[in-house]
């Protein structure tokens, strides 16, 4: 089958999707026993999950006067089964790497002390910025594909926003471990960071 130009042809005929899509509803245009319509209904149960996997390195660099933290940089390997896709990918990578950096640097939902939530906007709650993204991000894939579905599939997304909370906060904690700070709740907002120096 060939699509072409908002066509569809095989062996030599042709139509346009109009014509195809009104055929499929006219019962004498149809093979014997095919129900007239383009509805179809169809069930598939994974027999097994297909496991994602990967590795993620941060380096950062925090100013001992501010708590400030600046990310320099990301590098990481995914391993997401058969890439059907690779521009997807990297985009579904991004996105899951900015939403661990949130976690580990500034979302949080804070309440007044009977416990009405505070922040009503996401500038409150700390959505990360494109400014807290490191500019220097170097990413790679392999393909092992899951024998769990046809394709060859797993998960994407879920391997840099699972993997970038912990390597934030590890390269962190690496940077301030020399100055006596070894432990630190998330989010590492520039505050939590300055009390951690200054006791």
């Amino acid at each position: 089958m060939e699509f072409a130009a908002g066509r569809v042809g095989a062996r030599g005929q042709e139509a346009s999707f109009a014509e195809v899509a009104g055929r499929a509803f006219r019962e004498e245009t149809l093979p014997q026993g095919l129900t007239p319509g383009l509805e179809f209904f169809s069930d598939f149960t994974l027999p097994d999950y297909g496991y994602p996997y990967g590795g993620l390195i941060v380096q950062a660099e925090v100013d001992r006067e501010t708590g400030q933290v600046k990310l320099l940089r990301c590098v990481g390997v995914n391993d997401c089964g058969k890439i059907i896709n690779p521009k997807l990918v990297e985009g579904q990578i991004h996105g899951g790497l900015a939403q661990g950096i949130g976690q580990a640097l500034t979302e949080h939902v804070t309440y007044t002390p009977d416990g009405q939530p505070i922040g009503s906007t996401f500038l409150e709650y700390g959505m990360p910025l494109a400014e807290d993204i490191p500019e220097s991000l170097l990413f790679d894939t392999t393909e092992t594909p899951s024998k769990a579905n046809p394709m060859g599939a797993k998960g994407v997304a879920e391997l840099s926003a699972v993997g970038s909370p912990a390597a934030v906060a590890n390269a962190i904690l690496d940077a301030l471990s020399r100055l006596g700070v070894t432990h630190l709740d998330t989010p590492m907002t520039p505050d939590r960071i300055w009390r951690a120096l200054n006791p």
